[in-house]
């Protein structure tokens, strides 16, 4: 049977007298830990789970739009050096006519092999079976999209391909690795009942699209050791003659953009969170290590006076340390395999993953339990030095009595209108200045760090409130099949109901900045439009120029450009120009990565004057159903948006993934803030008991005893509060550029609401924690209490 040392002993006895403190730090190790586990799982079962569905799936490395090619092009394109796997298929926008609903919902038709499963881009069938040979009308249907609208294998739908209407019934749901994050054309926003995809038998959908014979995509599977840049310029030189729009990798689909930027956002915030909460647990082990080491400098000198060396004595207050640190590690990391657990059942169902590889990282554990244990080595280091240079002679004399003498008297005013008590308090403060500077410093992090996270809150709300109040004012956003004659806006215009119009002219580019290249399109506008606006970072709206572009601040800090700079813009549509243009203003972007010109000026360049690929309306509220009808019926129409939907859509898209962190953050937050304010109490009780004891024999009531204690607290705690403000616009900062990516992203937010609501959780932390520290207060014994040694 192991024996405890009597130093472990006296170690378990420190524990336990220290529990209240003990736990409160060892709760805010555990947060940190806790982040660091769970965002790093998330990451790593995100990334493990996507490739292994990628690979699984065969999911293309190359994809090459054309117009129409002849399928011998095929061939040709199999001959690039580096190309593995070449297959060409047919696809085609449709629109989807569901009951009792005014807008149809766009969706893209795909074909499928008819001689076998497809050699990339296969599809994982969840429910029904595949179409049969040589049967036109069936279809597969996207899972999303059909649990979104209840629509089950037997089912039939109408829908409109290429200006046909046809009648189709659905034989099964699939998903694929190429629909994780399903937008419509032009959209950022996925709405699982707003865009679906149709799969369907190869000839049947040629048919449709009058591409017998021919493609217009081909997929490439490339060999482990080809470079993509140089088979992307040799494809687009074999697809240039045929109308090629431009191939592109993998890191440009859609879907696997936004799930590797979801993926990116993971990863920094586990790099950058952290440390937070590690940081603020080395702080207050340092304060409650040194309140103990100098209320024991008495024990230390009679323990080295009996023979125990300096190490053995700085080791007993090193294990206490590490204790409360390992302790909180080992929490932390059982909480953040539970908490990642959960999180990674939500993002199977937001990204639509047919399995989950949940994988863990172990070096997270190992990196928790080093960084926790530096975190408490740190914290305690000085203190431990100061431990180790304390001769026994020294140690058991008393310490020096402390020199006030600098810190004034009071008098005039203050012996007027302060009782006995508030002196005491008073000249607390004054003599002892860094003691309570340090208990303010650790109060103002926990604000700090509730206001960096209301801060997000709000931002996430602004970065709404914003897009779809200020930056955009229309009711419905109309998208046509092809750029069309500038006369179909007057036409929108004559609907009954349509009170507005605004055109846009919107072309998919590839922007290119010396190395840096962004692909996406140039929207087109009005030189004053009014309806969707660029503004600037002081919400000033911009007057497009008869010249040069306008980059988001997103889009310009991918491209590295700003306001002089020249950027070169691939156009992947009619005559394909390559356009020089010179860039005159940023403007403040909160969804996508946008650019902006004068749309007469983007006509003028593509030598396509008048044309048009798109509208803004703005509708009358009661005639908003027949404008809607209308609008459906109206020839090259590919699609209508009602922003209310868009709106609903991306509130949905950053409560959830990793946007839905911030509200675990949030409440963690307040954790850390409730731990630290009840750490500083506890601690301050600690060190005035015996002076609190002797009050109370003198004459003191227990209110004026309590008082003395608690009017420092409250004291700190609103120095507290402007030094909470100062540190919490940093943290803000932090925080907000930590979940901002290219899909969205999130203003700093720093007012009054913010800072008066971290305000308000610190008095609240502060008189719960006061009011169970004079609970305590009430309970000591006097005579007990007066015999432990100051």
């Amino acid at each position: 049977m192991t024996v405890l040392s009597p130093l472990d002993r006296k170690l378990v006895r420190d524990l336990w007298r220290i529990k209240g403190q003990a736990l409160a730090i060892a709760a805010v190790i555990a947060v940190g830990v806790l982040m660091l586990v769970m965002m790093t799982g998330l990451v790593n079962t995100l990334e493990e789970t996507k490739q292994a569905y990628y690979d699984r799936y065969r999911l293309a490395d190359v994809f090459a739009p054309v117009e129409r090619a002849p399928d011998r092009f095929l061939e040709r394109l199999a001959e690039i050096p580096g190309v593995a796997v070449v297959e060409g298929r047919v696809t085609g926008s449709a629109l989807i006519d569901m009951p009792a609903e005014v807008v149809p919902v766009r969706a893209k038709a795909v074909s499928l092999p008819d001689d076998g499963p497809a050699r990339l881009n296969d599809i994982y069938l969840a429910e029904g079976r595949m179409p049969a040979s040589g049967r036109a009308d069936e279809v597969l249907l996207l899972k999303g999209f059909a649990d979104a609208r209840g629509l089950r294998p037997g089912d039939r739908l109408s829908a409109t391909m290429h200006g046909a209407r046809r009648v189709f019934q659905v034989v099964g749901l699939a998903q694929s690795p190429e629909f994780l994050y399903t937008t419509a054309p032009g959209e950022i926003v996925p709405d699982d009942a707003r865009f679906a995809v149709l799969w369907m038998s190869r000839d049947a959908l040629a048919a449709a699209y009058d591409m017998q014979g021919a493609f217009n995509e081909a997929l490439i599977g490339l060999d482990r050791d080809a470079t993509a840049q140089g088979v992307l310029a040799a494809v687009d030189r074999v697809l240039d003659p045929q109308g090629g729009l431009g191939a592109f990798g993998l890191e440009d689909l859609p879907s696997n953009f936004f799930i590797t930027e979801e993926i990116e956002g993971g990863r920094k915030n586990a790099v950058g969170v952290p440390p937070i909460f590690l940081g603020v647990s080395a702080f207050l082990l340092y304060i409650v290590v040194s309140r103990i080491v100098q209320a024991e400098r008495e024990e230390i000198g009679l323990l080295k006076a009996f023979g125990y060396s300096d190490w053995e004595v700085s080791s007993h207050y090193l294990k206490m340390m590490l204790t409360i640190a390992v302790v909180g590690a080992i929490a932390g990391s059982l909480g953040g395999i539970a908490a990642g657990r959960a999180m990674a059942g939500v993002y199977q169902a937001y990204y639509k993953f047919p399995f989950l590889v949940f994988q863990l990282d172990p070096r997270s554990f190992v990196i928790g339990f080093v960084i926790s244990v530096l975190a408490a080595c740190g914290g305690g280091f000085g203190v431990l030095r100061g431990v180790f240079r304390l001769t026994p002679a020294v140690a058991m004399r008393p310490p020096a009595p402390a020199d006030y003498t600098r810190a004034g008297r009071l008098g005039g005013i203050w012996l007027r209108i302060l009782d006995q008590p508030g002196r005491m308090v008073l000249r607390r403060l004054r003599r002892q200045p860094a003691r309570m500077a340090g208990g303010a410093l650790g109060m103002a992090a926990g604000m700090a760090l509730s206001v960096g996270m209301i801060g997000v809150q709000a931002g996430f709300n602004q970065s709404i409130d914003l897009s779809f109040g200020v930056l955009d004012r229309s009711d419905a956003q109309v998208t046509f099949t092809h750029a069309m004659s500038d006369k179909v806006v007057y036409e929108l215009g004559r609907l009954p109901g349509v009170e507005e119009v605004e055109p846009v002219r919107n072309v998919g580019v590839r922007l290119r900045h010396g190395l840096y290249t962004h692909r996406g399109a140039i929207n087109g506008m009005i030189a004053a439009p009014r309806l969707a606006r660029a503004m600037d970072d002081a919400q000033r709206a911009l007057t497009l120029p008869d010249e040069g572009i306008v980059l988001s601040s997103a889009l310009a800090r991918v491209l590295h450009a700003g306001p002089g700079d020249v950027v070169t813009a691939e156009v992947h549509e009619g005559r394909r120009p390559v356009l020089e243009i010179p860039v005159v203003a940023v403007a403040d972007s909160l969804l996508g990565s946008p650019a902006y010109m004068n749309m007469d000026a983007l006509n003028a360049a593509l030598k396509e004057p008048g044309r048009v690929s798109g509208a803004y309306v703005r509708l009358d509220e009661a005639g908003q159903d027949t404008a809607l009808a209308a609008i459906k019926d109206m020839p090259g129409v590919a699609g209508v948006a009602l922003k209310s939907d868009v709106r609903d859509s991306i509130q949905s898209m950053m409560d959830s993934g990793m946007g839905a962190v911030r509200f675990i953050m949030l409440a963690i937050a307040g954790i850390v803030t409730f731990g630290i304010v009840y750490n500083a109490a506890r601690i301050a009780f600690a060190e005035r008991v015996h002076d609190l004891a002797s009050l109370r024999v003198i004459g003191f009531s227990r209110g004026e005893a309590a008082f003395v204690l608690l009017g420092e607290l409250g004291l700190v705690t609103l120095a507290a509060l402007p030094l909470g403000a100062v540190m919490g616009y940093g943290m803000a900062a932090a925080v907000s550029a930590a979940f901002s990516t290219e899909v969205y992203s999130i203003p700093l937010m720093f007012d009054a609401r913010s800072v008066g609501s971290a305000a308000l959780a610190v008095l609240v932390s502060a008189a719960f924690s006061g009011w169970l520290v004079k609970r305590d207060l009430d309970r000591v014994d006097l005579v007990t209490a007066l015999k432990t040694r100051e």
